[in-house]
């Protein structure tokens, strides 16, 4: 298992607009194959850094994803959409894996 964690640097003007994105993923990336975590946009401190955080199974099971999610419906409208209204000016993709793991019951105080 890996994850793949996306940095984006987004128009501070269009804070609206990449929620509308990340939204669109919610129901797009899982559709297509990846354990979406989730879309994180600015809230406080930064106005123009976001992420999209998922896990997939390997390169190759990325690869696959990758293909359905350009052929989805959903997925062609929402990169077009960024194409289009231009509110993401950067994006970066890291892939990593968890190596903490196993982690210890959580303890609530």
């Amino acid at each position: 298992m890996m994850t793949c964690i996306i940095r984006y640097e987004i128009d501070p003007f269009a804070k609206d607009k990449f929620a509308n994105y990340a939204r669109n993923w919610g129901e797009a990336i899982p559709r297509c194959g990846a354990d979406l975590v989730g879309c994180f946009g600015p809230h406080e401190g930064s106005a123009t850094t976001a992420y999209g955080i998922y896990h997939i199974e390997s390169l190759t099971a990325y690869e696959a994803y990758r293909a359905r999610l350009a052929a989805d419906p959903l997925g062609r409208a929402n990169y077009e959409y960024a194409r289009r209204e231009k509110f993401i000016i950067r994006e970066d993709r890291l892939f990593l894996k968890c190596v903490s793991q196993p982690h210890a019951a959580l303890v609530k105080p």
